[in-house]
């Protein structure tokens, strides 16, 4: 049986694909918006270790990359607005803006007690 590729090399690999790497930064923002920060950060953390790397976000933002690191962790409490520069960066540095839209969706019916 031939040896398989890790998920993380597969991904960093995919990552270098400028669409695939800015459908899944977008992926990051659209979990934020839905209220799913666990699934945003981990995007989050991917996409860095996949592409500009901690450091250089920590040099851009002036914080430590730790601090990066732990913000991102599964038990990071980071802040709003950590988030958002953290996001508006990679956004520069991808050369990307993401738009947000409201869209109507269709009501969903209470079920009956």
């Amino acid at each position: 049986m031939a040896p398989t590729r890790s998920f993380r090399e597969t991904l960093f690999e995919q990552l270098r694909n400028k669409e695939f790497r800015r459908g899944f930064l977008g992926e990051a923002v659209r979990d934020m918006l839905e209220g799913d920060l666990a699934g945003a950060k981990a995007v989050l953390r991917e996409y860095i270790n996949g592409t500009v790397g901690f450091i250089q976000v920590g040099e851009a933002l002036g914080r430590s990359p730790k601090s990066l690191m732990r913000m991102l962790s599964a038990t990071g409490n980071p802040q709003a607005r950590n988030l958002l520069d953290l996001v508006a960066y990679l956004q520069k540095a991808d050369g990307v803006t993401f738009e947000v839209r409201a869209v109507k969706v269709r009501a969903v019916k209470a079920k009956a007690a």
